[in-house]
């Protein structure tokens, strides 16, 4: 099934224009990361989690009156898109008592006329959430390098930089943006990054295998020729799995609910950010690849 015809396309002339774009969002976003830091949830930085459903409206001044009445002003309190239902967010306490229900008895005390039900309860120590931290980074770095091995093994070392350099890119954007827009990372974002990182990468296999097909058939042809043809090739493919993925997502970030809200919103970034990194980075760094080589070997007539 083709949703496009057969196109020709320049993507690898307009690469050094990509280059650009890409390292602007990420220089963008490494400065937003060094500013304000990952806005780290409570699976890393240790703390409680109370999602509460209150029977009237609720005044969100009050509520963090009565949280700085017993100590937790600083608390990070989130209305949800649902009628007066709330998430707070407690910073943890080195004590031996449980935040939770000193936090749900003042509520009761002081909302006599306003009921509520305690919807969720999470609670992680400092100690594991330093632990979660170092897991998930390890997580990432381990399947990059997996990654790596991989398709040097499959395809040759230059295709497997090629991708790699392609998923850092992706995680590397979609981390700014969470950072610009001072979204939460918790444990579900992780998975999301893992999940963007296997979908990218299997885009980018796929535009990798018609470009090792092509360089066998197309012998005397010029690499920048060989790489368009082999991305135009598969363009239709690409953008018909994208699609159909991105609706998916979009539905679940808007239909999905709060608890995968965050999850599906990298996703949608991840899965636009992964289509393009397929085209506009992995190829790219493969075939400069190749023409420095064609320099060194003294075969200037294939750089152009």
């Amino acid at each position: 099934m083709r949703i496009i015809k057969e196109t020709n396309i320049n993507f690898i002339g307009i690469r050094r224009i990509a280059l650009v774009i890409s390292s602007i969002l990420i220089l963008v976003g490494i400065g937003s990361l060094i500013i304000q830091g990952p806005n780290y949830g409570v699976d890393f930085t240790g703390g409680t989690s109370l999602q509460l459903k209150f029977e009237n409206q609720i005044n969100i001044a009050e509520i963090r009156t009565i949280l700085s009445s017993i100590g937790f002003g600083n608390s990070e309190i989130k209305e949800f898109a649902t009628d007066n239902e709330l998430l707070i967010k407690l910073q943890q306490q080195e004590t031996g008592e449980d935040v939770s229900d000193m936090v749900i008895n003042e509520l009761t005390n002081q909302l006599k006329n306003n009921n509520f039900e305690l919807r969720s309860k999470e609670t992680v120590g400092p100690r594991i959430g330093s632990e979660l931290k170092r897991n998930a980074i390890k997580a990432i770095l381990i399947s990059l390098v997996l990654i790596l091995i991989y398709i040097s093994w499959r395809f040759e070392l230059k295709f497997a930089v090629g991708a790699v350099a392609a998923l850092f890119h992706d995680v590397l954007i979609t981390l700014g943006i969470f950072s610009i827009l001072n979204l939460e990372i918790s444990l579900a974002v992780v998975a999301a990054f893992l999940t963007i990182i296997g979908y990218s990468l299997n885009d980018t296999i796929v535009v990798f295998d018609r470009i090792r097909e092509n360089l066998k058939v197309m012998r005397r042809e010029e690499y920048i020729d060989i790489f368009n043809r082999s991305i135009n090739q598969t363009l239709s493919r690409t953008l018909l799995t994208s699609l159909t993925t991105f609706i998916v997502v979009l539905i679940l970030f808007f239909f999905g609910g709060e608890v995968i809200h965050i999850f599906s919103f990298a996703l949608v970034i991840g899965i636009i950010v992964g289509t393009y990194s397929s085209v506009f980075i992995a190829s790219p760094v493969v075939v400069e690849w190749y023409l420095t080589s064609e320099i060194k070997k003294g075969k200037t007539g294939s750089h152009r």
